[in-house]
Parts: C-alpha cells; structure tokens; sequence
C-alpha cells in the first residue's frame, strides 16, 4: 500500500510560479538508514488509478549534486498533470565534493544516481496503485538532475543493494533542461560510457549563453557521431544557465516539451499553455 506522507511546501524558492504551484502529494521511496528520500506526485483530475494506466513522467532537479530541492519541477508536474499524465519530482541524496561520510569510491555524483534508480524503481513497482503505465515513464532533469536522470537509465551498475535488480530504469522519452553532462573522468558517471545507438527519444533545451555548453557540445558531437538521432536540440538565444525556471521560459520550454510528447504519442492534443506576448521562443537546432 502506498502511503502519503505530507503536502508541506519547500523553503527554498526556484521560481514564483513553481512557489505557487500547490505541492503534489508526497510518498517515500525508501528509507536510507532512517532517513527518507521522497517524491511528489501529481494527478490528474478525476484520475482513477483501477481504470487508467497513464503515463508516468519522474523529474530530478538541479543544483550541482550538492543542493536544490524538488520545488524546482512542481510547476511541470502540475501542468502535465492537467495534461492527463501522472508527474513525479523526486529528491536524493545531495552529494558534497569531499564525500565526508559517504561509503562511496570514484566521483561524488555516484551517490545521487544511486538513489535516482531506485526512485524509478519504486514508481515503476507502484504503477498499478498509481494508474502508470510502467511501459511509458519519461524520465528528465534540469542541470546537474538531467546527468542523474540520464545516468540513473542508461548505467546498468550503481544500484542500491537494497533494490529490486529484477525492476530495470528504462524508460521511453527523456526531458532534459541544460543537462551538465561533460567528459568524466570516471566511467559509472560518464554519460558516453553507457549511450547506445537504442537510446530513446529526447528534447533538450540550452540558453546560447550558458557557460555549461563548452561541456556538452563535445559530449553531443560524439553522441552524433554514433549515429544518435534521437535528441531534439533546442536553444533559447541570448540565455544563461537555468533560464527555463523563469517565465516566459518556464511555459515556453514546456509548451515545446508538450508538442514533443504529443509527436511521440504520450500526450494528446494542443498544450493549453499560451505562446508569449512578448514573442519569446526556442529554436531547433540542427
């Protein structure tokens, strides 16, 4: 049985509308030696989980594996719930530089991924009392959350012992917000170390201006070059890191997200989010 453990708003503050977004309701995932790691979880209206099986869309938030907090991807979940799916931002364990008091070799970001795949599979196990197709949960981040997410699907290694192996964290779509994915020195979190040419559909959003591109334009080129055609590359001109957690950014990149579930058959019909007056937009790139 599942079990509900709180709808109390986080502290920290992303951006006004994901502030004012109500929080989903809120379940534990596991209990890591007393404390819990937890994810939100929205609905859609009316949504009777005995009769429809959804899909399902699991987001990590950003903050350089170090910090952040959930708040960041309530407004998205709120709004493809509004859109017929099941959303999900879940947190994990936030991992410092020094690692002081980890039990974990190699980099530092191990530790998040870790705990990422063992949200997918508590989502994936719960489908059935969730009204989630376990076939069609789409997994995304922004930032430092898009490497976890990425990593989290496409590492067969850096599983919780206490998991269920049997459980994979596949999943059929990824939405990915200025993805910090570099070159790593350690494999387990290289992101080329594990990409394949099956890897599903993606749509990507960057600002022109973001600092972090000189880390993924080699990354993305080589993806390429392994005849990788499965991401959607879109650019916002003239914007830094994170901008999509502000509006008009936020409705913008998610109208876009909106559309590129709907090509992929996930999501049915116009997104109900109105294009900017003041004309902003994102533009495909090659």
């Amino acid at each position: 049985m599942l079990k509900v453990i709180s709808t109390i708003c986080a502290v920290m503050v992303v951006s006004a509308a994901c502030a004012k977004t109500k929080p989903g309701e809120v379940y534990t995932y596991k209990d890591d030696d007393g404390t819990p790691r937890q994810m939100e979880i929205y609905f859609p209206e009316d949504h009777n989980p005995k009769e429809a099986k959804v899909p399902g869309i699991i987001m990590f938030h950003g903050g350089g594996w170090t910090s952040g907090n959930r708040m960041q991807f309530r407004y998205l979940c709120n709004y493809f719930a509004s859109r017929g799916l099941v959303a999900a931002t879940a947190s994990y364990e936030l991992a410092p530089k020094n690692r002081k008091g980890l039990n974990l070799e190699g980099s530092h970001k191990r530790i998040c991924i870790v705990d990422a795949k063992s949200a997918i599979r508590w989502y994936k196990q719960h489908a059935d009392e969730l009204g989630i197709d376990p076939k069609r949960i789409i997994a995304g981040g922004g930032s430092a959350g898009g490497h976890i997410a990425l990593l989290a699907t496409t590492n067969p290694g850096l599983n919780d012992p206490k998991d269920d192996t049997t459980v994979d964290t596949s999943v059929v779509a990824y939405l990915l917000f200025n993805p910090a994915v570099s070159d790593e020195k350690d494999s387990e979190v290289n992101l080329l170390a594990h990409i394949d040419k099956d890897f599903p559909p993606a749509i990507m959003f960057w600002g022109s201006d973001d600092k972090w591109l000189k880390g993924w334009n080699p990354v993305f080129t080589e993806i390429k070059s392994r005849g990788i055609k499965s991401i959607e590359y879109y650019e916002a001109e003239g914007q830094n890191h994170s901008f999509f957690n502000k509006q008009p950014w936020l409705d913008v990149t998610i109208a876009e997200t909106d559309r590129f579930l709907n090509r992929l058959g996930l999501v049915e019909g116009e997104p109900t989010l109105p294009a900017p007056a003041s004309g902003e937009k994102v533009v495909k790139k090659p």
